[in-house]
């Protein structure tokens, strides 16, 4: 049975998620090793991960009796790629104004 996924901008409105992605990118890490930096319990941390997972931002993967979590870099990749949408039509919009701004100086 295949669960819908999460969205994953809903994932990461939540600071304690993003500073969790942030953590993973450095290296995949099991619950305990993630449980160290933050103040909340292993049932919160628990949650915070399977909202990661279901939105597939993070991929869990089991090695004997522990689970490691990693971030799931195609799915950051399409998030990055809207954002980069953005700044494209930003840096045209800057080239078109200076182009036209440096021809008006010439006449």
């Amino acid at each position: 049975m295949n669960m819908p996924m999460g969205s994953p901008w809903k994932a990461m409105a939540d600071d304690s998620r993003r500073q969790i992605l942030v953590m993973l990118k450095e290296k995949e890490r099991t619950p305990s090793e993630i449980a160290t930096h933050f103040h909340f319990t292993l049932p919160a941390l628990s949650t915070h991960l399977r909202v990661l997972r279901d939105a597939g931002l993070v991929n869990e993967r089991r090695e004997g009796q522990n689970r490691l979590y990693s971030v799931n870099r195609a799915q950051m990749s399409e998030m990055v790629r809207f954002f980069d949408a953005f700044w494209d039509d930003k840096l045209d919009s800057l080239k078109e104004y200076v182009e036209n701004r440096e021809g008006a100086k010439r006449k």
